[in-house]
Formats: structure tokens, sequence, C-alpha cells
């Protein structure tokens, strides 16, 4: 007899892409911002400001460390801005410590008024920005040492599961001794690496390529 598993009676089950709901279900006011009360990180921009009821961002202390910012833009393969991605970044705060109970470096300081974790949508124009500050050295695997980083997943329409990378910072120290950075390929690691800006001390620019000729390198975690 049959079922309801039978594809003579219903045929093959609908298929859907993810998304896209993150740029405005998901991100939350202020959470691009790791160190300061702005609102950025959230899309108010698509929604009535009557239902723009998201949380306003929590008060926090003075966060110790060298402010800095993160800009850049996601293209898909044809070079194209996605409108609708979400970013998260995480990472250690100034001294080298992540706010973490699997962090248990006891000798290094733990800043309080810093997570270490933001999450921001993309603009129409694919942009997206955070707040942070300049992350310091962690240990790798064995006695190895860390380039100063920010692990950045990305989520978005047409992906199954989040993709994972790197922003490594154009002037930081220890590039040449990064265990992950060693398994790059040389000519693929420039995709990881935020370069400063210019005419804005402080910023970075890290664009994030998901296909196509100058697509990021992601790491299969």
């Amino acid at each position: 007899m049959a079922d309801n598993q039978s594809p003579d009676l219903f045929g093959q089950t609908p298929w859907q892409t993810v998304g896209p709901f993150f740029h405005y279900g998901l991100p939350w006011k202020g959470g691009a911002d790791l160190i300061g009360a702005s609102d950025i990180g959230a899309r108010p921009d698509l929604m009535p400001p009557e239902h723009y009821l998201l949380r306003e961002p929590s008060a926090r202390g003075p966060v110790v460390g060298q402010p800095i910012e993160i800009v850049g833009r996601v293209f898909d393969a044809d070079g194209a801005p996605v409108p609708d991605a979400m970013i998260e970044i995480w990472q250690a705060n100034a001294a080298g410590r992540y706010n973490s109970l699997d962090d248990r470096r006891e000798a290094l300081p733990l800043d309080e008024n810093f997570t270490g974790f933001g999450r921001s949508s993309t603009g129409e124009d694919g942009a997206f920005r955070f707040r942070t500050v300049l992350p310091g050295r962690v240990p790798g695997p064995g006695n190895s040492l860390q380039a100063p980083h920010i692990a950045v997943g990305v989520f978005g329409r047409g992906l199954i599961k989040r993709l994972v990378t790197r922003l490594y910072f154009e002037d930081g120290e220890g590039h040449d001794e990064d265990p992950i950075l060693a398994l790059v390929p040389q000519a693929r690691r420039a995709t990881l690496i935020a370069l400063k800006d210019a005419s804005a001390p402080g910023v970075y620019r890290f664009d994030i390529h998901l296909q196509g000729e100058h697509e990021t390198v992601f790491f299969d975690v």
C-alpha cells in the first residue's frame, strides 16, 4: 500500500535555498560595534521605523586596546554585491585573551567590557562595518604563536552552512610564523589580509569574495 513516502503520490519534495533572511532577522542594534554604543550591524532600512524595535545596544565601560574599524563588501562569483549576507567575527582582546571559559590563561588580563563577538548584516551594496580593537597574538599548535587575526564567519542565501575564514592585518606582526596562514598557498594569502586605508587612520578594508577569480580562502572546519 502506498504511503506518504511514495513518489507516485507526492513526487519530489520541493527544494529551497537558505534565506534570504539573515540581513534583517538576526543582526541586532549595535551588533557590529564591539567597543561603543552605536547601532551599526542591523538593517533599519528594511523595515518601517515603527517596526524597528530591536533592543538598543547595552551600555559598556571603556575597552582596553587600539580602536579600529573593519570595512568591506561581500561579492558573489560574478563580482556583484551580496545584499543579504550576515558576517560574524570572533577575536581575542588586545592582550591576546578570549572572553571564553575555554581560555584559562589567567596570567593575561580579561577585559570584562569586551566580548570579542560581533555580527553585521550587509547593505544593498554588500557593505559591512565593524568597530573593535586590534587583537593580540594567541598561541597556535605546539609552541607556535599566531599573528593577530580575527575569525570570520559568512552566512547567506544558498549557503547550507557558514563559510569560515580569517582576517589578518597588513601591518600585523608574525605572518611568517603563523601556522594557520602557512597552510594557505602563498598566491592565495592576499585574500586573508585586511589592508590599511591610507585616508582614514585605524580603518582596515577586508572584502570577501564567495567565488570567482578573487575567491577568499575558506577553511574546512
